[in-house]
């Protein structure tokens, strides 16, 4: 778990600094390719056999893989590793909290709003686009665990989410052409961006399935809450990105409040495992 958690926020900062010659979209086509690539051969999907009811929640799932890897990357590039990441985790935590009557979860829902405010601060210098962006991606994240369940009741295996990221890498095909013919490639995108796409799917994406062997749900969902501590140490050693004591006080009550969220909900009937957060 702790190894899938850096890997994915150190193959974020290995797109951050491919961002200058490719952009945010450029990388995210790189990386797409690079998911579809493992995914289908791990997940070894039978796409002809699909029904309709079958092919709607992975064509829903694809949209989603690339609205949220484009929207995360555009605003790792505006506002950082570290801010992006804690303001997408809301996604999850949305979800978590969904549907609750309970007074422990309201209060959850409360401080994870107030720490987005104090993340916010509105003031001139601040980035609207930016936070926008990163809370475009928490909402796909929530549509991402909404829609990976669905998949994986109507399909086996890990076919559903293997034809989903073979799907996202086609919409990607003309951004990343015309992106890569308009801006040749130098040593650092070349290997970054390849970089992000290992790092950032492919590794966590065995490492949680390895891990889920071993250990609860619920603990695993728990541990997701250390990434965005992790992007923020990643951000501020590989990127030199630095957040003051209130950002690190906002992330912490996020993080603290998905962790009671999780730890102190009511057991989930089983769903089929399916990838976690390697491909978003």
């Amino acid at each position: 778990m702790l190894g899938s958690g850096l890997s994915n926020q150190a193959g974020a900062s290995m797109a951050a600094l491919a961002f200058p010659v490719l952009g945010p979209a450029g990388v995210v086509a790189v990386r797409q390719w690079v998911a579809a690539a493992v995914l289908w051969v791990v997940g070894r999907p039978r796409p002809r056999s699909f029904t309709a009811a079958q092919w709607r929640p992975v064509l829903g799932l694809a949209l989603v893989f690339a609205a949220m890897n484009l929207s995360l990357y555009t605003a790792i590039d505006r506002i950082g590793l570290g801010l992006a990441v804690t303001l997408e985790f809301l996604g999850p935590l949305a979800v978590a909290l969904a549907g609750s009557r309970r007074r422990l979860d309201a209060l959850c829902a409360v401080a994870a709003a107030a720490a987005v405010v104090v993340l916010a601060r509105p003031s001139p210098s601040t980035d609207y686009p930016g936070i926008a962006l990163a809370l475009l991606a928490a909402v796909c994240w929530a549509c991402y665990i909404l829609l990976n369940r669905a998949v994986g009741r109507r399909l086996p295996g890990l076919e559903g989410s293997a034809a989903a990221a073979a799907l996202s890498g086609v919409f990607y095909l003309p951004i990343g052409i015309v992106v890569l013919w308009r801006h040749p490639l130098t040593a650092t995108a070349l290997a970054c961006a390849p970089a992000a796409g290992v790092l950032s799917s492919a590794v966590p994406f065995l490492a949680d399935l390895l891990a889920l062997r071993k250990v609860p749900a619920q603990f695993f969902g728990v541990f997701m809450s250390v990434n965005p501590v992790f992007a923020a140490l990643i951000g501020l050693v590989v990127l030199g990105q630095h957040l003051d004591a209130a950002a690190w006080f906002a992330m912490t009550v996020i993080v603290g409040a998905n962790a009671v969220a999780v730890t102190t909900a009511a057991p989930a009937s089983p769903a089929p495992v399916t990838d976690n957060r390697s491909t978003p």
